[in-house]
């Protein structure tokens, strides 16, 4: 039977005085996923194998493009592996910039240890090119030995390239107009309220809240044609967010979290348990040489219960969560029993906040 045995509370508290680019970004800035197929080659003999028919038609039409006639029926290499390539296109990404990018084996190659990517047009949702990657994958895994007797360390069918793609365009982002809109990273109604106050604080009458999630900005006319430094200028306010009380149990590991708004109503808790432990033996009645019978297994069942004494504590009004897990703590409770009398709070009334389950 699988046990809790850890029992974490994070008193995680609002920043107080966040500066605003934490709590909310600039709507259409944003990043863009790329994603291509390409050929590693230069494995060690840990390609792929003869039944990843497709890497054998890629490396085929690479060679056709390159003046070599051949068909991919009639050779079979291991050192080549058809990889798909996945890179992030950063906001306001200018040609000639490099990022990062990671590759996958999608055929039976076992190690992409030593490979070098080929040349391999990253596209994005619209299907235009974006970037091209190419270069010397790093896998930060092997694999040692053979004959059944093998050692893999990490992850060695995946890996990354550094710098390994040169942007050639750049993505969709908008330019900052005469009108900033922000969207707020957790949609919260006083979290927006209070952007837009401390916004006006500084530029009167700039911010307006749209609903829980945006606010519109307008750009005052001392930053005619400045809306960079505008934008910096809003990004550094500092503001205190606002957030829902929330209790966060994850069962399997016995986590618990809890935020600081998380306030307990007056409760008393009266918390014991009961144990009930069958067990069965089996036992063989085996009859003397000379007599009459037949070998029996008997089974034995014994029956154990075990009650603890009930343990109580009493909650004042308005209790924080500091006070609820000394309580807790005090009476020898476990995960499993934190877990079973914060839902009875809820259910009870007197926890003043949502309980999720993940």
């Amino acid at each position: 039977m699988k046990r809790l045995v850890i029992l974490l509370l994070i008193v995680a508290q609002a920043a107080a005085g966040s500066r605003l680019k934490e709590l909310a970004s600039i709507e259409g800035v944003r990043d863009n996923q790329l994603l291509g197929y390409g050929l590693v080659v230069g494995l060690a003999g840990t390609g792929d194998k003869k039944q990843t028919v497709f890497a054998a038609q890629t490396l085929a039409n690479t060679l056709q493009k390159m003046g070599v006639q051949v068909s991919p029926t009639t050779f079979q290499v291991s050192n080549t592996a058809a990889v798909m390539i996945t890179a992030t296109l950063p906001p306001y990404a200018q040609p000639g910039n490099r990022i990062d990018v990671t590759v996958a084996a999608i055929g039976d190659s076992k190690n992409l240890q030593g490979g070098i990517l080929l040349l391999t047009p990253l596209r994005a949702a619209d299907g235009q090119v974006y970037a091209v990657g190419q270069g010397s994958v790093v896998t930060g895994g092997f694999v040692a030995g053979g004959a059944g007797n093998t050692q893999t360390v990490n992850h060695p069918t995946a890996g990354r390239i550094p710098a390994g793609a040169i942007i050639e365009k750049g993505g969709p982002t908008p330019k900052p107009g005469d009108t900033v809109r922000l969207q707020l990273r957790r949609a919260d109604f006083t979290t927006a309220a209070r952007i837009a106050e401390a916004v006006n604080a500084k530029f009167t009458g700039s911010a307006r809240p749209e609903n829980s999630a945006a606010i519109a900005i307008r750009v005052p006319p001392a930053f005619t044609n400045r809306e960079v430094e505008f934008i910096a200028a809003i990004e550094s306010l500092s503001i205190e967010g606002d957030t829902t009380a929330k209790v966060i149990i994850n069962e399997r590991t016995g986590t618990v979290t809890m935020g600081k708004e998380v306030r307990i109503g007056s409760a008393s808790v009266l918390h014991g348990s009961l144990t009930v432990e069958v067990q069965t033996s089996y036992e063989v009645s085996q009859p003397n040489a000379l007599a009459k019978g037949d070998t029996t297994v008997i089974p034995k069942v014994g029956v154990d219960v075990k009650e603890q004494k009930a343990r109580n504590i009493a909650l004042k009004q308005g209790a924080s969560v500091e006070e609820l897990v000394r309580a807790l703590l005090s009476i020898g409770s476990t995960p499993r029993d934190v877990i079973a009398i914060l839902q009875s709070l809820r259910a009870a009334g007197a926890l003043d906040a949502e309980i999720e389950v993940i």
